[in-house]
């Protein structure tokens, strides 16, 4: 019974418009480079920036079609990845952005994730749980950066103003 229902939600799913907007995304940025192309033809991180928002894409899809918070994290995960190394200066990011291929990793992911291949679930796991951790650790940053800075604030006040 439950191989049925995933054969139908991948039914389902593949026949989605969205998916198909997906596939041919997948192709433009990665097959034919558009992605790689952004970087060079717009610098300073901004077309890798331009490029990052089509990944917004596959997060959507993962998010709200199929629903699954482990494969929108990993999806963001890879998507992430491929900005700051798309933003690593003098053209070598955007060259590395050719071999990269954030969008077809993205793609791999869901279609994995949808006809319930293992490893591919494994690895949207693996990669979400890394996001989640990066998520925590980047938010304690921003509180011990506070602490730090109202402490910072309270002490050169107290040797200003005393």
């Amino acid at each position: 019974m439950n191989e049925q229902k995933r054969l139908e939600r991948s039914t389902r799913l593949h026949n989605n418009r969205y998916y198909a907007l997906l596939q041919r995304l997948t192709e433009y940025l990665d097959r034919y480079y558009l992605d790689a192309a952004l970087g060079f033809a717009i610098p300073g991180g901004i077309g890798d920036m331009i490029s990052a928002l089509f990944s917004l894409a596959y997060a959507y899809f993962a998010a709200f079609v199929i629903r699954s918070v482990p494969l929108t994290l990993a999806i963001l995960n890879n998507s992430l990845r491929d900005v700051v190394l798309g933003m690593i200066p003098f053209y070598v990011g955007d060259v590395i952005d050719i071999f990269h291929r954030a969008n077809k990793q993205n793609m791999k992911l869901v279609n994995g994730f949808v006809e319930g291949d293992e490893a591919i679930v494994q690895e949207v796991n693996h990669k979400a749980w890394q996001s989640a951790l990066f998520i925590v650790l980047f938010i304690a940053a921003i509180v011990a950066m506070a602490y730090f800075l109202v402490w910072l604030t309270r002490t050169l006040g107290t040797m200003l103003f005393s």
